[in-house]
């Protein structure tokens, strides 16, 4: 490889990161958009597989029917978050107060003086703060729900021409059949991760609310809600779902043992669905080594935040069914994936 070869590669690389930086703004409710696009497009698919519906219902009214049933479910999670964090907020005083309480059952339990240290790091913390912080996550994510909507209903009004300006781009039967095989697999493998990653996110979120009503946590849905979003994030999502009900559990009782029952039973929950059901499901589809998803997940997350930690295991999938299908580019592909069969896609 020659040095112009590299430079160009290696300005090509910073260009790339510059744009999906700073704009950030218009390409991350367009990616959104497009989970959206594809989870309409599973529901789809499902309904499609009654005989009944294939043949009598057109894939219009079924893409509206997607649509509206995504986005109304959204609309009621969105409602039942506003109360559950307007309960929040009028609990945390008291969360506050038991600090110092779950600080002295630890001394008094363990022979452990953490006063000092639990004041020095939570003590003087107002933990108004993180509700400001969630209050602004919502309010930035309103603001662009509107864009979110444009951006999902053209890309069902221009899904039915996809195919027709590939046709016309690459005139060559071969190459046309070469582009759309690449893109429908990029379709397959990206809209199975979606589907099976929001059911079993779906069933953490559900199961765990469950769990937290028993045990008597206050705003369970919120937690739950929580939990489903941060099951997205591969590695680490789990972790961040577990640790911080169980937080909140031990400084909303002022004890610790509260806490341990929800870090003990979220926990199973998140050990049986994400090493047996979610692995069972997936199958070899997504065949991406485990330190590509961690650096995808670091690099996404610096560029987007938590919407990166989120796309990052699928941008991998497509970076590497692109890859295998350039010969230039096949090696990077081979390098990427977990077992080095990429005909796995």
């Amino acid at each position: 490889m020659d040095i112009s070869r590299i430079t160009n590669s290696l300005l090509i690389a910073i260009a790339f990161v510059i744009i999906f930086t700073f704009g950030k703004g218009l390409i991350v409710p367009f990616v959104i958009a497009l989970i959206f696009w594809f989870l309409i497009k599973e529901i789809r698919t499902v309904l499609q597989k009654s005989s009944f519906v294939k043949k009598h219902i057109s894939i219009a009214f079924l893409n509206l029917f997607g649509f509206l049933f995504i986005f109304m479910i959204i609309g009621g999670v969105v409602q039942i978050l506003a109360l559950n964090i307007r309960e929040l907020s009028t609990l945390l005083p008291v969360y506050q107060r038991n600090i110092t309480v779950l600080a002295d059952n630890i001394h008094n339990e363990f022979n452990i003086d953490t006063i000092s240290i639990t004041k020095e790091f939570l003590g003087e913390y107002d933990f108004s703060n993180l509700l400001s912080i969630l209050l602004n996550s919502l309010t930035e994510l309103f603001g662009k729900a509107i864009l979110i909507i444009v951006y999902t209903l053209f890309l069902l009004l221009e899904e039915p021409y996809f195919s027709r300006k590939i046709k016309i781009i690459y005139s060559k039967r071969n190459n046309y059949e070469e582009v759309y095989s690449i893109l429908n697999k990029i379709d397959r493998s990206i809209g199975r991760y979606i589907s099976i990653k929001t059911l079993t996110s779906l069933l953490t979120g559900i199961v765990s609310y469950f769990i937290l009503l028993f045990i008597g946590v206050d705003t369970p849905m919120f937690w739950a809600f929580l939990m489903f979003l941060m099951n997205f994030i591969p590695t680490i999502g789990s972790l961040i779902a577990t640790i911080f009900p169980t937080i909140f559990t031990m400084l909303q009782f002022g004890e610790l043992m509260p806490g341990v029952w929800v870090l003990l039973s979220i926990g199973i929950v998140q050990l049986i669905i994400g090493n047996y059901i979610d692995p069972k499901l997936t199958g070899d589809t997504l065949n991406v080594s485990p330190l590509v998803v961690i650096l995808g997940l670091s690099f996404w997350g610096v560029i987007w935040g938590i919407i990166g930690m989120v796309l990052s295991v699928p941008i991998s999938v497509m970076l590497i069914i692109i890859f295998s299908h350039i010969p230039a580019t096949r090696s990077i592909s081979v390098l990427l994936s977990k077992n080095g069969k990429i005909n796995n896609f």
